[in-house]
């Protein structure tokens, strides 16, 4: 960090009397990607990313360029380019900003971890991937079996003419397995994923072999099962499909660049509108929201944003009601709206954005069993296949792995191609049950913005149960 402080403090000596404000924000990544399938190990790769983001604040208009050289010369040129591009976009601002949407942060954070991810644990790490595959093994029905780790580790290291001084490392694990049995013209896939802040102490031989084992199993049971059965029944949703219920119908129509317009055009905006806040009732009494960023373990973890503001535990929605929303200081200046610290950033050459981090559906007062056991007719379904969701946001319809019928309170017969459809917030409104453990789950893969960014985010989740869903089957 001392190297790239000096740097920047030699580059914003130079800045022309009309900035004002610049920033520096350097990252270095490496990828690694280790994957088995069908007991032979398939990638064996590393890849490194490294570059500065130069940005400016002139006349009340933010503009930026990037860079892959990151020496003095190389970020007084990329500087250069960003004050030209600025100047001449200014008159055309959609806002007039001010140095105050970029707080003179310091302060640093580190991925909690037992164990670092060198060259020693990623070849344990394939061992423990061929262990999982041959875990999977035994039926001739069983097809393929994969397994596959992803270790991202990146520095970011954040500096600005203000004063900020910002030094954040993160250590990052997505684990998944994936099991698929065949049988005629008829064949089932069961996965099962983990994906967090830590280190290579995740990759536990014994453990990780239970899961392949068990999901392995479940490929099979769907190939005998009959298909989900149709109507209108209550559904006991899983943590692991309670993360793509919250990211799709929670997570992106709060983002307050969407509910500006600035998404419009591309990954589509939200049913919400700025009137939405402190009124709407997005859902029951039991539906509480948080962006947590400050959860130890989970994906999208940190202690600032990339534009240096501090990160805290916020409510979204309380007791059902629409508090807040996921917009960064520049969104919550332009829309008079409350947001987060929620200014993102996918890498070294894409400007900070509008994105979610860790939402989470904050635990009940109930076990898992007592939800099944309010349910006289109804469903459980398990893990995401396949989702639909309009460009609002509002109408969905989401595709499970697995289910399991429920009849007076007893869980039943496994039924396979379960699938789910709703509005919303007539969805949420029929939250009638939440569990008291949640579960951490999240996605390395969440798309926005234009250029494209692909970036990490978190949901941790208990069961939840929701009366009178439209459910159907077939293959989703």
């Amino acid at each position: 960090m001392t190297e790239f402080s000096s740097i920047a403090r030699t580059a914003f000596a130079s800045l022309p009397a009309d900035v004002q404000w610049a920033g520096l924000r350097f990252s270095h990544e490496v990828t690694t990607h280790r994957m088995v399938r069908d007991d032979a190990p398939q990638a064996n790769a590393t890849s490194v990313d490294m570059g500065v983001m130069c940005e400016v604040l002139v006349d009340g208009h933010f503009g930026y360029a990037a860079t892959s050289d990151t020496s003095e010369e190389g970020l007084q040129l990329a500087l250069g380019r960003a004050l030209a591009t600025t100047r001449a976009g200014s008159s055309r601002k959609a806002h007039a900003f001010q140095a105050a949407q970029r707080p003179p942060s310091q302060g640093s954070f580190r991925s909690p971890r037992v164990q670092g991810l060198d060259i020693d644990s990623t070849q344990a790490i394939t061992q423990c991937l061929l262990a999982a595959s041959a875990a999977m093994k035994g039926d001739p029905r069983l097809v393929s079996r994969m397994a596959h780790a992803m270790l991202i580790q990146t520095h970011i290291a954040f500096f600005s003419s203000t004063g900020a001084a910002i030094d954040q490392r993160f250590d990052m694990v997505s684990l998944n397995l994936s099991a698929t049995a065949a049988q005629g013209s008829e064949s089932q896939t069961r996965t099962w994923s983990r994906t967090g802040q830590a280190g290579a102490e995740v990759f536990e031989t014994e453990a990780l072999a239970s899961q392949a084992r068990r999901i392995a199993n479940e490929a099979l049971q769907l190939l005998e099962a009959p298909n989900c059965p149709s109507g209108v029944m209550d559904l006991v949703l899983m943590p692991d499909q309670m993360m793509l219920q919250i990211h799709e119908s929670i997570g992106h129509p709060l983002e307050l660049d969407r509910i500006l317009g600035d998404e419009r055009n591309y990954a589509g905006w939200s049913f919400v509108k700025a009137e939405d806040f402190g009124r709407l009732r997005y859902g029951s009494e039991l539906m509480n929201i948080s962006f947590d960023p400050t959860r130890a373990h989970e994906f999208a973890s940190y202690a600032f944003d990339d534009s240096g503001n501090p990160a805290s535990k916020q409510m979204l929605i309380e007791g059902g009601i629409l508090k807040r929303g996921l917009g960064s200081l520049e969104s919550q200046q332009r829309s008079g709206i409350e947001g987060v610290a929620n200014s993102r950033s996918a890498s070294w050459n894409r400007a900070p954005i509008d994105r979610m981090a860790n939402i989470n559906l904050e635990p009940g007062d109930s076990t898992l069993e007592e939800l099944i056991g309010q349910v006289q007719h109804g469903i459980l379904m398990h893990t995401n296949r396949s989702w639909s969701i309009d460009d609002y946001r509002n109408k969905f319809q989401f595709g499970c792995e697995y289910g399991q019928l429920i009849e007076h309170g007893r869980l039943g017969a496994v039924v396979r191609n379960p699938n789910y459809r709703g509005v919303s917030i007539d969805f949420w409104n029929r939250l009638a049950g939440v569990g008291r453990e949640d579960e951490v789950h999240g996605t390395p893969y969440c798309g926005k913005g234009e250029p494209s960014q692909v970036i990490r985010v978190g949901h941790a989740s208990p069961p939840c149960l929701f009366r009178g869903v439209e459910v159907f089957g077939g293959q989703a």
